[in-house]
């Protein structure tokens, strides 16, 4: 199980470190398009921020499967512990079966619930959870929308992250400062541009936000099993010795035995 999992760790690995390139770059177009020079309107339903939150959106993302330590767990907390910090009404889609069985357990408003993305997850996979999450927020049902998944650093280290993906808020970096003070001229206009590229955005934080959590599962699961594989070899040698000594304690035994009858014989042939 431990190679199995490094071998699909490290194609999981493989697609999400490929894929950051272009969210990134995603990110960077998106803030250019949507930061207009003069513009004092909201030039799209998914960049609006609503004044009062009254109900929000988590999608969950665990794996499908257990047997990779403490994975599922980790990101199961921070979810929890983020809602009762939020404390608000929550609708929950989640990603995996172990965390469809983690929200029915727990009584959860689930709206949506998705299996089968451990393995290799495709982009063509996101758009119903994309849908769905497009509808509850331009609807009013929700008034925020964010995802909880397990962002991959290393094949040691998995970290639980929880980020707010609805409404879009453009992330500008420092180097992109001086760019976006500068007009640009766009053909076919902004508003056209951003019905186009803000729910394809959408779908692609969550398919890379999938990708990092397998490339976490499938980390922590080989983690796991090499952590049990040693854990084994110590209880096999633990138990070795401890048969060994209960051997040795009884052969021991029998060889007094054998001398104490010895002794005794002579004993009873020199007074005869």
């Amino acid at each position: 199980m431990e190679m199995v999992a490094a071998s699909k760790m490290r194609r999981a690995q493989q697609a999400t470190v490929a894929s950051r390139a272009y969210s990134e770059k995603a990110r960077e177009v998106l803030a250019f398009v949507s930061d207009q020079p003069g513009s004092g309107r909201v030039l799209h339903p998914l960049l609006e921020e609503r004044r009062a939150v009254k109900n929000i959106a988590v999608i969950l993302i665990a794996g499908d499967r257990g047997l990779c330590g403490s994975y599922n767990a980790n990101i199961y907390r921070a979810a929890m512990h983020f809602m009762r910090e939020e404390n608000l009404p929550t609708k929950l889609i989640t990603i995996g079966r172990r965390t469809r069985d983690f929200a029915v357990r727990r009584s959860m408003n689930l709206i949506g619930e998705f299996t089968g993305f451990s393995e290799r997850p495709a982009f063509t996979q996101i758009g119903p959870i994309a849908r769905i999450v497009i509808e509850e927020f331009t609807s009013g049902k929700v008034d925020e929308v964010y995802i909880a998944y397990t962002d991959f650093v290393n094949v040691i280290t998995q970290r639980p992250t929880i980020r707010r993906i609805l409404p879009v808020r453009p992330e500008k970096r420092a180097d992109a400062a001086e760019k976006s003070r500068a007009v640009y001229l766009y053909e076919p206009d902004p508003e056209t541009l951003l019905a186009s590229i803000l729910p394809r955005f959408t779908e692609i934080q969550i398919y890379q936000a999938v990708l990092e959590s397998v490339a976490s599962e499938h980390s922590a699961r080989m983690v796991a099993m090499r952590n049990a594989s040693d854990n084994a070899h110590e209880l096999i040698d633990s138990l070795t010795l401890e048969a060994n000594k209960a051997r040795q304690t009884a052969i021991t035994k029998e060889m007094l035995d054998i001398a104490g009858g010895a002794e005794a014989l002579r004993q009873a042939m020199a007074r005869a």
